[in-house]
């Protein structure tokens, strides 16, 4: 026999959903919907825990090399180990870890692009205005700083995403309301706005009460939800609620619909966490125009970057998945999709690690950090910021082991990318509010 506690057991699966869907009107998806030619999309991959860039991009010029070996001697990857790559107009060499074999190819056909030591600040900071400088709160902590790389703004706590803030002044772009923003790794403070709310989508699963069969099973369920919510007595429990979750049961069938419409992909991704995130990405993608979709921001992420200790078997095994997962994405992209022009994939992490090691051979938490920007639009092979010099205590660490002074600021980073997405120097103000405070709010990896 069922009982209500079963019933609202089997609502389960309608979980996904309810972030987003119950922005939708049925009417607004339909198949006559297109996408236009000015198609975009914002594709961000965050590396919860702490990425350790020191060993993801290391310079590979003798004197440089030297340096880097020298400040980590128990966790340094020796040099014919490394992938080349060469930046400031094919002079500089630099390695890639030797796992990213994908993100060498794509840079070497000039679709991506490395960004020096990116951080999470107020203003421009160097050692000579650190003591004076208004600095992020609660620096090298995982939660504040993984929340600052989300909300651009590092002197509060929480608040709105910046990628939100984008969806909210885009809104209008999309053909319909479905949320611009979607997220394939639960919730993302990124992806909040003042109005915009995103949709969260489990990757592999269905959205709805799929699971109650037919037409009239799902519309006698959907009454006795509806009872559940007022209490049998006609007075309801949250006006709000009851009509986020009618809308959202009729939203999420849509989206169903519009899943099962597209071509199905032919590209083989990993089956690993990232791998299977990315392929509902580009499985949402592929029905942007039944969905009336011109501008999309997805959120992806991958954990267990936080490397105390036995740092570089983790660390390469880490590397190799996200390397195959980007591969794979962007192969989708070129072959599947058509829309590698269209797209920009990027990294974020809370931080990057110290310089030199612990003493168990792993690193610890400290500040700036390289990332990688991929896409057709990214005028790649190319480093943009400047490489912080590795010496203890040296010019760029704000303490004694390396914690690198961020030479270009999350808002730099993240602008560039808002410009190509089609916000104004004045909506970009307005999404960073740090922003005016650098003279170069466009750092120009983008087309």
């Amino acid at each position: 026999m069922n009982t209500r506690r079963n019933f609202l057991r089997s609502c389960g699966s309608l979980a996904a959903a309810g972030a987003g869907a119950h922005m939708l009107r049925l009417g607004e998806i339909s198949a006559m919907a297109q996408s236009s030619p000015n198609y975009k999309a914002l594709v961000c991959v965050f590396l919860f825990g702490g990425n350790d860039a020191n060993n993801m991009i290391i310079p590979l010029d003798a004197a440089r090399y030297s340096a880097y070996q020298a400040m980590r001697p128990n966790i340094a990857l020796a040099s014919n180990v490394l992938l080349p790559v060469a930046a400031g107009g094919g002079q500089v060499p630099y390695g890639l870890h030797p796992r990213l074999t994908n993100v060498q190819r794509l840079y070497n056909q000039q679709k991506a692009a490395m960004v020096f030591n990116v951080g999470t600040l107020v203003q421009p900071t160097t050692k000579a205005n650190l003591n004076g400088a208004t600095l992020p709160r609660n620096l090298y902590s995982h939660s504040d700083q993984t929340s600052q790389w989300q909300t651009a703004n590092p002197t509060v706590s929480g608040g709105s995403g910046w990628g939100g803030r984008m969806a909210d002044l885009l809104a209008g772009a999309n053909a319909s309301t479905f949320p611009m923003g979607v997220s394939v790794n639960g919730s993302a403070a990124l992806l909040q706005g003042a109005t915009a709310r995103p949709l969260n989508l489990t990757p592999g699963t269905a959205l709805g009460l799929s699971r109650f069969g037919n037409s009239t099973a799902m519309n006698a369920r959907e009454a006795g939800l509806q009872q559940l919510l007022t209490f049998d007595t006609g007075m309801q429990m949250i006006g709000a609620a009851s009509g986020v979750m009618t809308s959202a049961v009729r939203g999420a069938q849509a989206i169903n619909a519009a899943l099962a419409s597209g071509t199905p992909l032919t590209t083989v991704f990993p089956q690993t966490g990232l791998g299977r995130q990315l392929q509902q990405v580009a499985t949402v993608m592929r029905v942007r125009g039944a969905l009336g979709m011109n501008k999309q921001i997805f959120f992806c992420g991958m954990g267990g970057f936080d490397n105390h200790s036995d740092q570089l078997p983790t660390h390469d095994n880490l590397m190799g998945q996200l390397d195959a997962a980007i591969g794979a994405f962007y192969t989708s992209l070129e072959t599947d999709l058509q829309l590698a022009n269209e797209t920009t994939i990027f990294t974020e992490s809370e931080f990057g690690r110290t310089g030199n090691p612990s003493s168990s051979n792993g690193s610890d938490h400290a500040w700036g950090s390289h990332h990688f920007v991929l896409g057709g639009s990214v005028k790649g092979g190319e480093a943009y910021g400047t490489f912080p010099t590795h010496a203890l205590r040296g010019p760029d660490d704000a303490g004694s082991r390396g914690l690198w002074i961020p030479s270009t600021g999350l808002d730099q980073y993240a602008a560039t990318m808002g410009a190509w997405f089609g916000l104004g120097s004045g909506d970009l103000n307005t999404v960073f509010p740090n922003l005016r405070n650098f003279t170069n709010p466009n750092i120009g990896f983008m087309r």
